[in-house]
């Protein structure tokens, strides 16, 4: 599955240029205009990463990224600032802030795009990865194949996708509605008891015999990728 990422700017132009060349990567994109948006977005959503401006309409995007960097949860998240802000000493105090990246406005698009996937390699690497590798299960992007003990397991499209966002973030524990929105899509309207059948059916493929299932159920929460292979 590929990155996540969220813009957060309020100029209408520059979010239909960021999001068109970010999509033809191959990255999936967000955006939201308002800062205190984006903080109700960041704590119901997971990303990989966030594309910053700094004047925004709620709250501005240096403490958006002030309470990004001070909230557990996103505390590593990976953030880069842009601003028509060129001067020297508020470059120092956006990334004194938490920022990873700080990019002036007007900008060269190639280097723009070459400085998110650089920064997504180096904070995210399993976002980057083709192969990935949890224990005896291993999952290839590049040829949707997915392999347990050395046997091929054979999955819907939906249970790939599923099993990809999970092994992403081994250990995290995810809500239905937050694998739904990564899996499905934000405007597509599914029951979230759809998730509990594909998780279902993503077990019975991956666990047959005495295999011990990755996936682990947290009640009343939602479901995480185990990273000690435990029952759920």
């Amino acid at each position: 599955m590929s990155a996540r990422l969220l813009i957060v700017e309020d100029e209408e132009a520059l979010i239909l240029l960021i999001r068109y060349n970010l999509e033809a990567e191959g990255y999936q994109v967000e955006a939201v205009e308002r800062g205190d948006e984006a903080e109700l977005r960041l704590a119901e959503e997971t990303y990989d990463l966030v594309l910053l401006d700094w004047m925004l309409p709620g709250t501005s995007g240096i403490e958006l990224c002030r309470r990004i960097r001070a909230r557990r949860e996103t505390a590593s998240l990976p953030v880069i600032m842009l601003t028509a802000r060129g001067e020297e000493a508020e470059r120092v105090r956006g990334l004194a802030t938490g920022a990873d990246d700080y990019i002036v406005k007007p900008f060269s698009v190639p280097e723009f795009v070459a400085r998110v996937k650089a920064l997504l390699r180096r904070s995210r690497p399993e976002v980057a990865a083709s192969v990935l590798i949890a224990g005896d299960l291993e999952l290839d992007r590049d040829s949707h194949r997915v392999r347990r003990a050395g046997r091929d397991v054979h999955l819907g499209p939906l249970e790939f996708r599923l099993l990809e966002f999970l092994m992403q973030a081994p250990g995290r524990v995810h809500t239905r509605e937050q694998l739904l929105n990564a899996v499905w899509g934000r405007d597509v309207y599914i029951d979230e008891r759809t998730v509990d059948v594909h998780v279902g059916r993503l077990r019975k493929a991956l666990n047959p015999g005495r295999l011990s299932d990755p996936i682990r159920t947290v009640r009343g929460a939602g479901y995480a990728f185990s990273e000690t292979f435990g029952t759920g």
